[in-house]
């Protein structure tokens, strides 16, 4: 496994200190607490991810607008296509879903995470 670069593993740090609303939400309303070992702002060679879960090797990142920038989402395709390589299942929800449907993002993200692990 590649030597994580010191710098981008302190940024990591720091967005785990500062994460958004949406990722307070989802953090302190339902992975924090989930069974299954949940990571915060894992660094994955020179990307961080929002979560992480090991055992499922589930990625679950959270979008705002810039993900739907053409720059954003080329960006989000190359990173996916990297952590898809590695086996690593991504699951990307809108800030809006986690803001109106946040139930559906729980369950959804829930059955992801048991068809992984089990």
């Amino acid at each position: 496994m590649p030597k994580i670069d010191p710098k981008l593993k302190q940024y990591s740090r720091s967005l785990r200190k500062d994460m958004t609303k949406e990722e307070r939400h989802l953090w302190y309303d339902f992975l924090k607490s989930y069974p299954v070992t949940i990571k915060r702002q894992k660094v994955f060679d020179k990307y961080i991810v929002d979560f992480y879960c090991p055992s499922a090797k589930i990625v679950i990142e959270l979008d705002g607008n810039q993900h739907y920038e053409a720059e954003g989402h080329s960006a989000d395709l190359v990173r996916d296509k990297y952590l898809s390589d590695l086996g690593i299942k991504i699951l990307r929800y809108s800030n809006y879903d986690i803001n109106n449907n946040f139930i559906v993002v729980c369950e959804d993200i829930d059955n992801n995470i048991k068809a992984r692990t089990n």
